[in-house]
C-alpha cells in the first residue's frame, strides 16, 4: 500500500491491497472508496511498468504549447511512467502557483473543491448555459480581462444605474476645543469654543480674548454662506460678547453694532480678537471685535458696550401655539432662502414650524444633532430663529431678508438650550424685539431690538480667496541621489551618458531595478496624432509599471522637455496624464521637465513635479492670482468658439452669451453633434431670435477644433472651452 495521491491538506488517496487500504481507511473519521479500475500510484502497478514503458517510447513527444505545470520533464518517456507508480502531488503544484486564478475545464467541479478556489466552467446536473456565464462572471471580478462578445451574441452595452449615495459623513469631526495648556503662556482658558484664551491687561481693568476661526476647526461655520461668502454669522458676533461678558462680570449687552462682515476662507485660519476696556464711571465696558489672515492688517468687525443689570425674566404663561395664531408653511423655505442668495447648510437649518398673528411671528427652532454646544447660545440656534422673518408673507419690513446691524438690550437668562420657542414682534422704535424660551416657556433670551441691513456685496473677499495659480518656486535638494539609476526606452536627450545611469530597452529587460527608472516622453510630428501617440504609449507604460511587482519600490520618473513652456504638447498632455497616475499612486511617478540631459539634481529634490532650467531645480506650488482690475468683456461682433457646446454645460454657456452678452456670432464644436434633446433645449423665441443674429457652423471633425486651427480658419480670439467640464 502506499499514498496515491495528495490533492489538499485534508485531502490524501491511498492505494494499494484492498483488505490494507480498507484497514487503514477504516481509522479516519470519513473515506470514500473510488471507483476505478486498478490501484493507480501503487505497489500493484509495478508488474505493468515495462510494458508500459516499451509502448510509449516510440511516440513523439513536444513541448507543450501551453505552459504546464507539472513535476518532471513531460516531454521524457520516464517522467509518464514514474507517474503511473508515484504518488500524484497535486496541492504541492497548486501551490507553486502562487495564488495564481484557476479555471477548472472538465464535466464536473471535483479540482475546484480540492482547491477551494479555482472556478469550475462545468458542475454535473446543472445547466451549462448558466453554469459556463457564471464561471466567466466569477473570471470578471478577479481582474481577468474576458471577451464578452462570443458569449453574448447581439446583445448592447448599457449604462449602470445610477446610485442613490447617503450623503452621510463618517470621518472623524474635529476638535473645536483648544487641546493646548494656554496657561503655560501666561494666559487663561477661558473653555469657549469660538474664544480660545484670556488675559488681563496690566495697565488697565480691560481684558484681552483671543481665538482663530475656520471652517476645519469650527466646521458648522461652513454652513454659513451669503452671498456665495462663508460669513461667520452676525448671532456669533452676539456670542463672543456674552461670553467676554461673563469674564468680567458683565451680564447685558448694551448694544452691538457691526462694522464689517468677517469672511472666512476656504482654507487656512483667521485670527481673533476680542478687547474689552476697563470700566467705566457707570461700570460700563466698551468692547472690539477684530480678525486678521496671517499677516494681513487687523479689520474691526464690531463695537459694543457691555453693562449690568439684566431685567428679571418670567415665564409667559402662553399656550403654544399661541391662540389666535395661523400656521406658516415651512417646507421649502431654506431653497427660497438660498435664490435670495442666502445659502445655509444643515448645521443652519433650524426652523421648524412657524405661526403668525397680527405683526407677530412665532417660530420653533432647533440644533441639529452632532452640531455641537459649549456655548451659552449657540449662533445656529439664534440664527435660525431670525430665519422666520424671512418667511414670505410677513410683517417684518425691512428688517427681513437683512443681515444683523445693529442689536440692543440683549441678555441670556439661561445657557445650553437646544430647542426653542420664538417671539417676533416690532420693537418700540425700531428693528425687531425678539423673546425666547425653551420648550417649557421658560426664558432663555431677549432682544430689545434687532436692526438688519440689506445684503452687501462681498465680491473682493470671495475673488481674492478663490483665484489661484501655479507658482514654480526654487528647490533645495532632499538629499543625495538615492541607489542606481536606470533608463528605460529610447534616450533622445542623452540622460544615460549625463546621469551615468544603466540604459534598459525596456521594463522586462531590467533583472535588478534600481530606486530610479528614467523614461523620456517627447512628441514628433502633427500636434493632434502626435499627442494620441505619446499618450497612449505612456499608458501602456504607465499600466505595466504599476502591474510589475518587482518596481514596487521603485520611482518612474517621466522626463520631458517643452513640457511646461508649451514647446512640446503632446509631452504636456503626458503630465497631465501622470499627474492623474500620481494622485492614485503617491511616490511612484514624478515628472521632470528639462533643458539639459543631467536631471540629478531634480531627482535629489525628490518631489512630484520639477522644472529644472539652467541648473536650477523650481516645484510647482499653490499661490494667490491677483484679481484683475477689468472684467473681460465679449465683443459681440467677434466669434466665440464653445468648445463641448452642444453638451448640457455648452449650451447653458452658449445660451448665456446670446442673452447676457449680446453675442451674434457663435462657434459650436462637439464630438457628438447634436442631438434632438438639445434643440428642444432652446425655447421657440430664442431660436425666432437666433435665426436672425446667429451664424451657426458645423464641424465634422475634431481636429479642426484644436485652438490653433480655429484660429487660422475662423480666427477667433474668444474662446470657452466646456469640454470635459
Amino acid at each position: 500500500m502506499s499514498i496515491a495521491a495528495v490533492n489538499g491538506p485534508t485531502a490524501v488517496v491511498i492505494a494499494g491491497d484492498e483488505d490494507e487500504v480498507a484497514t487503514i481507511a477504516a481509522r479516519f473519521a470519513r473515506a470514500t472508496r473510488l471507483r476505478v479500475s486498478h490501484a493507480f500510484h501503487s505497489p500493484l502497478m509495478d508488474p505493468m511498468l515495462d510494458d508500459f514503458r516499451t509502448a510509449i517510447q516510440a511516440l513523439t513527444y513536444n513541448e507543450p504549447g501551453i505552459p504546464v505545470v507539472a513535476g518532471g520533464d513531460v516531454t521524457d518517456p520516464e517522467y509518464w511512467v514514474r507517474h503511473v507508480r508515484d504518488t500524484v502531488r497535486f496541492a504541492d503544484a497548486v501551490a507553486s502557483l502562487d495564488g495564481a486564478t484557476l479555471l477548472e475545464v472538465g464535466p464536473d467541479g471535483v479540482l475546484s473543491a480540492m482547491t477551494g478556489t479555482a472556478i469550475p466552467i462545468l458542475r454535473k446536473g446543472r445547466d451549462e448555459h448558466t453554469t459556463f456565464l457564471t464561471a466567466l462572471a466569477r473570471l470578471h471580478t478577479t481582474g481577468t480581462a474576458i471577451d464578452w462578445t462570443p458569449a453574448l451574441a447581439g446583445g448592447n452595452h448599457i449604462d449602470l444605474p445610477t446610485y442613490p449615495f447617503q450623503h452621510q459623513r463618517y470621518w472623524p469631526a474635529p476638535a473645536t476645543g483648544r487641546i493646548a495648556d494656554v496657561r503655560a503662556a501666561g494666559l487663561d482658558a477661558t473653555d469657549h469654543p469660538l474664544l480660545g484664551a484670556a488675559v488681563r491687561l496690566a495697565d488697565s481693568g480691560g481684558m484681552l480674548f483671543t481665538s482663530t476661526l475656520s471652517p476645519r476647526t469650527h466646521p458648522w461655520l461652513a454652513d454659513h454662506r451669503v452671498g456665495g461668502a462663508l460669513l461667520f454669522p452676525g448671532t456669533g458676533f452676539v456670542e463672543l460678547a456674552i461670553r467676554a461678558g461673563d469674564e468680567v462680570g458683565c451680564d447685558r449687552i448694551e448694544e452691538l453694532t457691526l462694522a464689517a462682515p468677517l469672511v472666512l476662507p476656504e482654507q487656512g485660519t483667521v485670527r481673533l480678537q476680542v478687547s474689552v476696556s476697563e470700566p467705566d464711571d457707570d461700570g460700563r465696558r466698551r468692547f472690539g471685535v477684530y480678525s486678521a489672515e496671517a499677516d494681513a492688517p487687523w479689520t474691526q468687525h464690531a463695537t459694543g458696550v457691555l453693562t449690568t443689570g439684566t431685567p428679571a425674566a418670567t415665564p409667559t404663561g402662553e399656550a403654544w401655539p399661541p391662540a389666535g395664531a395661523s400656521p406658516v408653511d415651512v417646507d421649502g423655505c431654506y431653497d427660497a432662502f438660498a435664490e435670495a442668495g442666502f445659502a445655509y447648510g444643515p448645521a443652519f437649518q433650524g426652523l421648524r414650524a412657524a405661526w403668525r398673528r397680527d405683526s407677530e411671528t412665532f417660530a420653533e427652532v432647533e440644533l441639529p444633532d452632532g452640531t455641537g454646544n459649549g456655548f451659552g447660545l449657540h449662533p445656529a440656534l439664534l440664527d435660525a430663529a431670525l430665519h422666520a422673518a424671512m418667511l414670505p408673507g410677513g410683517s417684518g419690513g425691512d428688517e427681513a431678508g437683512g443681515l444683523p446691524f445693529s442689536w440692543q438690550g440683549v441678555s441670556l437668562h439661561a445657557s445650553g438650550a437646544t430647542s426653542l420657542r420664538v417671539r417676533l414682534a416690532p420693537a418700540a422704535h425700531s428693528g425687531l424685539s425678539i423673546a425666547v424660551t425653551d420648550t417649557a416657556g421658560m426664558p432663555v433670551a431677549t432682544v430689545e431690538s434687532l436692526v438688519t441691513r440689506p445684503v452687501a456685496t462681498t465680491a473682493k473677499p470671495i475673488e481674492r480667496d478663490a483665484l489661484f495659480r501655479l507658482d514654480w518656486v526654487p528647490a533645495v535638494a532632499a538629499g543625495e541621489q538615492a541607489g542606481a539609476v536606470a533608463v528605460v526606452g529610447p534616450d533622445p536627450y542623452g540622460l544615460a551618458d549625463a546621469t551615468g545611469a544603466t540604459a534598459y530597452p525596456d521594463l522586462a529587460a531590467m533583472t535588478d531595478p534600481p530606486a530610479t527608472v528614467l523614461v523620456t516622453a517627447r512628441g514628433s510630428g502633427e500636434p493632434v496624432e502626435a499627442t494620441h501617440a505619446l499618450t497612449a504609449r505612456m499608458l501602456g507604460l504607465t499600466q505595466a509599471w504599476l502591474a510589475d511587482e518587482r518596481l514596487a519600490a521603485s520611482r518612474l520618473v517621466v522626463v520631458t522637455r517643452g513640457a511646461t513652456t508649451g514647446a512640446d504638447p503632446a509631452a504636456a498632455a503626458v503630465w497631465g496624464l501622470v499627474r492623474s497616475a500620481q494622485s492614485e499612486n503617491p511616490d511612484r511617478f514624478a515628472l521632470v521637465d528639462t533643458d539639459q540631459a543631467d536631471v540629478t539634481p531634480a531627482i535629489r529634490a525628490a518631489e512630484p513635479q520639477a522644472v529644472l532650467r539652467d541648473g536650477e531645480v523650481r516645484v510647482a506650488r499653490l499661490g494667490r492670482a491677483p484679481v484683475p482690475v477689468e472684467r473681460f468683456a465679449w465683443d459681440p461682433d467677434g466669434l466665440v468658439l464653445v468648445t463641448g457646446g452642444t453638451g448640457g454645460l455648452g449650451a447653458d454657456i452658449a445660451r448665456h452669451l446670446v442673452a447676457v452678452h449680446g453675442v451674434r456670432r457663435l462657434l459650436l464644436a462637439s464630438r457628438r453633434g447634436v442631438r434632438r434633446s438639445w434643440w428642444a433645449s432652446w425655447p421657440a423665441w430664442a431660436w425666432k431670435w437666433l435665426s436672425r443674429r446667429v451664424t451657426w457652423r458645423t464641424v465634422t471633425r475634431w481636429r479642426h477644433c484644436c485652438p490653433g486651427t480655429v484660429w487660422v480658419r475662423w480666427c477667433t480670439p474668444q474662446v470657452c472651452w466646456t469640454t470635459g467640464c
